[in-house]
């Protein structure tokens, strides 16, 4: 059962960090034409066109990955309930879909940073991958560094995001418990 868990978990986990990635993407308007967004788009178009033509998205905002996002949580979780490794009432079960959704949003959001913040290092700048990295974090890091300018050339904004995104993750976790923790 352990197996099962392990692989259901992981497939739809990656499916949501991607559906979730091109939700962000659109919201922070990356370059479409870069390799990791046409890879987004084309792992996500097939369910994603379809559920835009009933859900259109208003003010930059996607609600059609947002729900398609939802739905990848709500399967995930119907089918670990359908396998009894999920003991829940479908209700909470649609509480806990929306919670794994912010939950993983935020995983997303600290890998990003992770991977942009390494790239800083190693890369020349001329990465196409380093260039939608710094398109999707740069709303977050921006404002941070108005308030906390580089310090002898380091930027701190990346750390200071780290720490507000692992005083959200306490916050949460202290508001929804040990179900937080367990999604």
């Amino acid at each position: 059962m352990n197996t099962a868990y392990f692989l259901i978990n992981t497939v739809f986990d990656l499916y949501l960090m991607v559906v979730l990635l091109r939700v962000w993407l659109q919201w922070a308007r990356a370059d479409f034409y870069n390799p990791l967004s046409q890879m987004v788009v084309k792992l996500t178009s097939p369910v994603l066109v379809p559920l835009r033509r009933i859900i259109p998205g208003f003010g930059g905002i996607d609600f059609a990955g947002i729900l398609l996002a939802l739905l990848v949580a709500l399967g995930k979780l119907a089918l670990l309930k359908s396998m009894n490794i999920l003991q829940t009432d479908w209700m909470t079960m649609s509480l806990f879909a929306l919670l794994t959704v912010l939950k993983k949003a935020g995983a997303m959001v600290f890998w990003v940073l992770l991977i942009r913040a390494i790239l800083s290092w190693v890369s020349q700048g001329r990465n196409p991958i380093e260039y939608v990295m710094h398109q999707l974090t740069e709303p977050f890091l921006h404002p941070i560094r108005r308030i906390l300018p580089p310090l002898g050339g380091l930027d701190l904004s990346v750390l200071v995001a780290f720490i507000a995104l692992q005083a959200l993750n306490y916050l949460l976790g202290d508001l929804f418990g040990q179900l937080w923790f367990l999604i």
